[in-house]
C-alpha cells in the first residue's frame, strides 16, 4: 500500500493506493499544532472503518504548509516504519520547469503537472480550487511554464462576511438567475458567477498566450462545482493531484 499525502492550507488529503487503483481517501484539517500521535490517532480510525489493516509499505507527500512536514515524517516513521518522501520543486520529478526560480513551484503544482502530463501531452491547465486557486500551465512542449494564483471562492467569500458588517455566509451554490432578489440570492450571483467569470477570463488570456487552445482539468475540493459553471474547464478529475504524487513515489 502507498499512502499519498497531500497538505494544503486549510485540509490535508490522505489517499490510499493498492498498486492498482485509490482505495480510499480521507480529508483532514490542517493543523501545525497536531501531534504524530493524534494524526495517528485519527488516521487509524479512518483504516479502521474501511476495514483496512493498519500499514503501508511506502508514503509520500506534497506539502504547502511547512511547518506540518515534521510530525508528517514522525507519523510514516513512528507508525508505519516508512521514510516519507516529500516532493518538492527542486526534487527530480520529471517535469520541466520554466519558472524563476525553479525551486519555489508549489509541490502540488508539481504533482498536478505530473498527473496531468500522464493523462495527455500538453498544453494543458489545471485550475486546482483550494484557499487558493492555482492556474498550472503545461505548454505544447510538455514543459511547466507557470500559471496564476487566484483567491479561491471559500476565501473570497469569508473575506466578504468578515469585513462586512450584515452580508450573511452562504453555502457555495449557483443560482438559477444572476439578478438577486433578497441578499443570501445576491451575494450568491456575485461569489458564484463572479468567480466563474474570472475563471474563464484567465483560460482566455492564457489561451491567448499559448497560441493555441489547452486541455483545461479541474481538481481541487470545489473543482467539480466551478467545472459545471465555467464553460472553459473541459473536465473535472478529483484524484489528479494525489495521482502525480503516485508517479513520483514510483518514479524516486
Amino acid at each position: 500500500m502507498l499512502l499519498a499525502i497531500d497538505v494544503g492550507n486549510s485540509h490535508t488529503v490522505f489517499g490510499l493506493h493498492d498498486g492498482d487503483r485509490w482505495v480510499d481517501t480521507w480529508r483532514h484539517r490542517t493543523n501545525i499544532e497536531s501531534t504524530e500521535d493524534e494524526l495517528a490517532a485519527w488516521l487509524k480510525s479512518m483504516f479502521d472503518l474501511a476495514k483496512h489493516p493498519f500499514e503501508v509499505q511506502s508514503a509520500v507527500c506534497a506539502s504547502v504548509v511547512p511547518g506540518i512536514d515534521r510530525t508528517l515524517k514522525l507519523l510514516t516513521r513512528s507508525y508505519f516504519n516508512v521514510d516519507l518522501k516529500f516532493l518538492t520543486g527542486a526534487a527530480a520529478h520529471g517535469v520541466q520547469v520554466d519558472y524563476e526560480p525553479q525551486s519555489s513551484v508549489g509541490a502540488d503544482r508539481i504533482a498536478n503537472a505530473l498527473g496531468a502530463l500522464a493523462i495527455q501531452n500538453g498544453p494543458i491547465v489545471v485550475v486546482d480550487f483550494g484557499t487558493a486557486t492555482t492556474f498550472d500551465v503545461i505548454d505544447s512542449r510538455n514543459i511547466y511554464i507557470g500559471g496564476a494564483i487566484l483567491a479561491g471562492p471559500l476565501t473570497s467569500l469569508s473575506a466578504l462576511v468578515k469585513n462586512t458588517a450584515k452580508l450573511p455566509a452562504i453555502d457555495l451554490k449557483a443560482p438559477e438567475k444572476a439578478i438577486g432578489k433578497n441578499t443570501s440570492h445576491s451575494i450568491a450571483s456575485g461569489v458564484m458567477f463572479g468567480y466563474a467569470g474570472a475563471i474563464n477570463e484567465l483560460i482566455r488570456k492564457i489561451t491567448e498566450e499559448l497560441g493555441q487552445k489547452p486541455v483545461v482539468i479541474s481538481t481541487g475540493g470545489l473543482g467539480e462545482i466551478f467545472t459545471e459553471l465555467c464553460e472553459g474547464i473541459d473536465s473535472y478529475n478529483p484524484m489528479l493531484t494525489l495521482e502525480g504524487l503516485r508517479l513520483f513515489a514510483n518514479k524516486s
